[in-house]
């Protein structure tokens, strides 16, 4: 599901409408969302994930992998504020401030690693909140998000399947952790996050995410 914004003067669109200037020249919005599908879910096919650098610069390059095929800012931060109902996303000024600080402390907990099933949980539902409320990219964020988690979660010994759960509960799960309440976050990561079996390995779910 692509991302619904209130933007006001958009410099990302077509004049008179809220369709992203795409490079497939697509003015009409349910038709770019397609390809937005199609296109992201081709190059998540063929990603190779790498675990050796877990940072803010790995976001950005999942981002261009994701999106080369559509936008001209694939990989690069948004320029404009966005919202989306009642929440509003960090500034566009701070983005790349707010995300160097919670990389940081990412690192600082070494990405996780060597937590117990529990607390990784927890920790993991902060970070995916935090970054979810600075929310880097124009557009795509959701995607890239759980891609970069499904990462980190496998670095740390896990597994998350996202089709474990429904769309309506991730979005407002989302909603409940900007304003402040991470429990039901942490009660979906629960449902979704198991230890990897290392004698049968991992299943990849870059395009697996939330059932509508």
């Amino acid at each position: 599901m692509r991302d619904k914004y209130g933007v006001t003067h958009d410099p990302d669109c077509y004049p008179h409408s809220s369709v992203l200037i795409n490079k497939l020249d697509i003015t009409d919005d349910d038709q770019l969302a397609l390809a937005e599908r199609d296109f992201t879910r081709v190059r998540a096919e063929h990603f190779e994930p790498d675990f050796s650098h877990l940072d803010f610069n790995y976001l950005l390059q999942i981002h261009y992998i994701l999106f080369q095929d559509l936008y001209q800012w694939a990989g690069q931060t948004r320029h404009v504020d966005i919202t989306k109902g009642e929440t509003r996303f960090c500034h566009f000024m701070n983005i790349e401030r707010e995300a160097l600080r919670l990389f940081d402390d990412l690192a600082k907990e070494k990405c996780l690693v060597d937590l117990p099933l529990t607390e990784f949980i927890e920790r993991c539902a902060h970070y995916y909140c935090e970054l979810n409320v600075v929310h880097p990219f124009r557009e795509g964020n959701g995607r890239v998000q759980r891609i970069f988690f499904e990462i980190l979660a496998i670095n740390a010994g896990y597994e998350i399947c996202w089709e474990g759960i429904t769309l309506t509960d991730w979005v407002d799960a989302n909603i409940a952790g900007y304003f402040g309440n991470l429990m039901p976050l942490i009660t979906l990561f629960q449902q979704i996050t198991v230890p990897i079996n290392y004698t049968n390995g991992y299943s990849e779910h870059w395009n697996d995410s939330p059932i509508e």
